[in-house]
Parts: C-alpha cells; sequence; structure tokens
C-alpha cells in the first residue's frame, strides 16, 4: 500500500473515531415545552420531559431518575409562573448543574415570555393552589405559543451559537406554519364564541380567552380542592339560573365530578387533553389544539 493510501485510511479511521457533535441537551418539564424544543431544534437537540400529559403538573415528585437528567442538561424549559414550585427547586438544587440555575442562560420559563391571565390582587392561601404570578396555563392559547417559540429558539441559538443559523431557519419555518394554524382554527372555532360553560379546574383561562368561552362555573370550591357533594349540588342549583352548554375537564384529572354534573345537567362533558399526548389524536403541538377545538365544536354542536 502506498504512502498516500496509508494516510488516507489513517484520515478515515481518525474521523471515524471523532464523535459527532452532542446535541444540546433539554429537559423540559411539560410535554408542550419539549414538543416546541423539537420543532426548533430537530435532530440538534436532545430532549428529556420530566411529566406526562396524564399527570397534574403541580404535583411531581423530585425522583432520583429526573435529578440525573438535569445534572446532565444544557437547557430547562419549564413553564414557571410557579407552576412546578413544588417540585422543580428541588431538583435544581440537587442537580449541582450550575448552568442551568434561576438567572443562567440555561434556564428558560416560558411563562416570563407572555401576559399573564388571573393575577391575584391579594395573597391568601387560603383561598387555594392560588398562583401569584398569574395563571401558569398558558399552553393551552396557540398564540402564546407563537409568543415563546422565538424566544426559545433565541436561547438555543445563544447556547449552541454554532448552529444558530438553523435554529432560525427552523424558528421561521415553524412560525409561518403556526400562525397559519391559528387562522385556521380560529376561523374553525368561531362557533364557540360567547358559550357558557363549567371548568373542573381553573385551568382553561387562556384558552377561553382566546376562543371567546364564558366561565359560568367551577367545580373545584378552590383552586386544587376536589369538590364535596354539597358543593356539585350548589353548582347544579347555579346552572338552573344561569345554564352552561358543557363542563370541561382535564387528561390528568378524575372525570367523575365532570360526569356527575354532566349527567343531572344534561350538558356534554368535554376531555381537553391539556398538553401533548392528551389524548390519541393530540401526538405534537398541531394535534393537540386540532383536537380541543374539535372536541369543543362536538359538543357545542350537542342539543
Amino acid at each position: 500500500m502506498s504512502i498516500r493510501k496509508l494516510l488516507l485510511v489513517a484520515a478515515l479511521s481518525f474521523a471515524a473515531s471523532v464523535p459527532a457533535q452532542a446535541a444540546l441537551r433539554v429537559f423540559a418539564c411539560e410535554p408542550e415545552w419539549g414538543a416546541l424544543a423539537k420543532e426548533l431544534g430537530g435532530n440538534l437537540v436532545d430532549v428529556t420531559v420530566a411529566t406526562t400529559a396524564g399527570q397534574d403538573p403541580h404535583q411531581i415528585q423530585a425522583r432520583p431518575s429526573l435529578i440525573a437528567r438535569m445534572r446532565n442538561a444544557d437547557l430547562v424549559a419549564c413553564t414557571g409562573a410557579e407552576l412546578e414550585i413544588g417540585w422543580l427547586p428541588v431538583l435544581l438544587q440537587q442537580s449541582g448543574n450550575a448552568k442551568i440555575q434561576p438567572g443562567q442562560p440555561g434556564n428558560f420559563a416560558a411563562a416570563d415570555q407572555v401576559r399573564k391571565l388571573e393575577v391575584p390582587t391579594t395573597l391568601d392561601r387560603a383561598a387555594g393552589d392560588v398562583h401569584a404570578a398569574g395563571n401558569p396555563h398558558i399552553q393551552l392559547d396557540p398564540r402564546n405559543i407563537a409568543t415563546v417559540a422565538p424566544a426559545l429558539a433565541a436561547r438555543l441559538q445563544q447556547l449552541d451559537a454554532a448552529h444558530g443559523a438553523e435554529y432560525a431557519q427552523r424558528s421561521a419555518a415553524f412560525t409561518q406554519k403556526w400562525q397559519q394554524a391559528i387562522a385556521r382554527w380560529s376561523t374553525q372555532a368561531a362557533p364557540l364564541r360567547g358559550l357558557p360553560v363549567v371548568s373542573q379546574h381553573k385551568a382553561y383561562a387562556y384558552l377561553y380567552d382566546w376562543l371567546g368561552l364564558k366561565e359560568v362555573a367551577v367545580l373545584e370550591p378552590k383552586p386544587g380542592v376536589e369538590p364535596s357533594a354539597s358543593h356539585l349540588q350548589e353548582v347544579l342549583s347555579q346552572l338552573k339560573a344561569t345554564p352552561a352548554r358543557m363542563v370541561l375537564y382535564s387528561s390528568y384529572q378524575d372525570s367523575r365530578p365532570s360526569e356527575w354534573l354532566g349527567r343531572n345537567a344534561g350538558i356534554p362533558v368535554v376531555m381537553i387533553p391539556f398538553t401533548v399526548g392528551g389524548s390519541d389524536k393530540a401526538g405534537d403541538l398541531n394535534g393537540l389544539f386540532d383536537d380541543i377545538v374539535g372536541r369543543l365544536l362536538a359538543a357545542a354542536a350537542q342539543k
């Protein structure tokens, strides 16, 4: 074998032995931010999601497996606004990862990017699970996703500047596609505007703000407090004066309170997927809103 061929073989062997640049490791607290990170990063990101659509994001255990994942993360992308206050601070502390602590580029809170609804004027924990920063369930308005996306893309670019152009390109493509989808959903959902509804939990402020639905009652007497039989009776009596067209509950919730009210009030019961993975059709962000709008329209069409 000639010297040239030997050098070529050696060069190819060396190139094969050099590992490909590792993907940016993203730890997402909720499925919606994991899905958005994948949309914006594609193969450039390796995404771990801490929760599923079947879990209450308020009530998560700081498991050792989550601590291990966070220890190696380059970016933590969560909702913020105190949604994860019961478990995220423990994970951050136990991880020992300095680059993902609050105030660092590796720490991203989606709720910081949008206007919050239901911000309390006074704080009283006796009022239930009240968040000082406002309602944290921002993901149920696709317009909020549109606002969060470029901010998250900018953070990915900051942390992985070598691929900045690719993140920018993916962000622009997502924004164009997403704005078209919002226009389509808004047109489809026009018949929902002004319809009175009941919520099992005060989780849908952003959904109602977007679609113009009117919340006339809540099954939980206080946020996070399960409704008693007597409270359900009170809500039922209230609906005689202010009738509702449907009652909504989330994929992670016990459906029995909503089903009881629906049965006794004679109104449809709607399960809201709430996040990516919350139903068979909600496999990604587009599917999430396709399914939410479809379920609400189907309930509204019932007489």
